[in-house]
């Protein structure tokens, strides 16, 4: 393999540079004091799907399940689903 950049194309830093563009991050690198929830809490929110999609997403999760176990219910005559018996006294 050789260092040497091709005709016309980029050439790729030494080792050196390299090491040296890491020390001097490295070095101008200070730590914060603590998270910055502020920050996290916006980027989350600007990530997520909007709360609209949400809603109706959850609304509509929420109805299959309630037909489902209306259905099931009613199949399985569990509760007030079940059918009662009629008492009629005719004389």
């Amino acid at each position: 393999m050789e260092d040497k950049a091709t005709r016309g194309g980029q050439s790729t830093p030494s080792e050196a540079d390299v090491s040296r563009m890491i020390r001097a991050k490295v070095e101008t690198w200070k730590p914060r004091h603590g998270p910055d929830w502020s920050d996290l809490m916006i980027r989350l929110a600007a990530a997520g799907p909007s709360p609209w999609v949400v809603y109706t997403t959850a609304s509509a999760a929420l109805v299959v399940i309630l037909i489902t176990a209306f259905i099931i219910g009613s199949w399985l005559q569990i509760g007030a689903l079940a059918p009662q018996p009629i008492n009629s006294h005719f004389h």
